[in-house]
């Protein structure tokens, strides 16, 4: 398989959200961009729910996740128990993605350095 450096949104929109065990815990909903700097800046996924109610969205910063390729999917290394415990928002309640609270919370979740977005 030939792998791609660079991928359209619309490619990583309603893939899957793996553990590196391979279990299914969440799905791409959006891909965040930041104007500033042109870089992706969070993959927005849902987690929970059926058919779209119930579901809660996540902030997973881009550099807390991998692409496979060969599977279509994404990976992050949580499981489902450690992403239901991350700062979570309602699909009618989005965050402000610029403010500087909400992106060291999240990044420190996740284990990723938040400098970049703050300049």
């Amino acid at each position: 398989m030939e792998y791609r450096r660079i991928l359209s949104s619309g490619s990583i929109t309603s893939d899957p959200v793996k553990n590196p065990q391979g279990e299914h815990i969440a799905d791409v909903k959006e891909v965040m961009i930041d104007l500033v700097t042109g870089r992706v800046a969070y993959v927005v996924v849902s987690y929970g729910g059926f058919l779209g109610f119930g579901d809660k969205l996540f902030a997973v910063p881009w550099d807390a996740v991998r692409v496979d390729q060969a599977d279509h999917s994404l990976i992050i290394d949580l499981d489902a128990e450690a992403l239901r415990a991350a700062p979570g928002f309602d699909k009618d309640a989005w965050p402000d993605f610029s403010d500087p609270e909400w992106t060291r919370q999240v990044h420190d979740h996740y284990g990723v350095a938040h400098d970049w977005l703050l300049t």
